[in-house]
């Protein structure tokens, strides 16, 4: 297992996904990438989507350097990327770019819209992605 990418949002579920993360990359010897991503807001008239104001990249870059110092303490090193758009199509294109062997990421308990929507990041991930992924309950 040569290389690890790590999906990371600053929950509990994250936290642990990261603890997970930082064990297999010392017993491996993998490259560890952490992604967070800022998601865009969709139906706009023009279709692309804007930056959701509510948690801008500024954010997820403080969640990058934070969790990049977390597995530094438990000596494993990391590079850091920063993900725009929906966050389990980023996870999963990253991991495809990087040639990641194992994606990494956490769970909770959905909340009733997520339920209601079946919006779930790591359930998406787990279903698109083409290696391995761990969810971290």
């Amino acid at each position: 297992m040569k290389t690890i990418a790590v999906g990371y949002d600053g929950t509990e579920a994250a936290e642990r996904a990261l603890e997970r993360a930082s064990e297999l990359a010392k017993a491996f010897g993998s490259h560890v990438i952490l992604t967070s991503v800022s998601p865009v807001m969709t139906g706009t008239s023009r279709g692309g989507g804007s930056v959701d104001p509510t948690d801008p990249p500024g954010e997820h870059e403080t969640l990058l350097d934070t969790a990049k110092a977390k597995l530094a303490e438990r000596g494993v090193s990391a590079e850091t990327v920063l993900g725009v758009g929906d966050p389990a199509e980023a996870i999963v294109q990253l991991a495809e770019e990087r040639g990641a062997d194992l994606i990494v990421v956490g769970t909770r308990e959905p909340g009733l819209w997520e339920r209601v929507l079946g919006h779930s990041v790591s359930a998406s991930v787990q279903r698109h992605a083409r290696c391995d992924v761990l969810i971290v309950h």
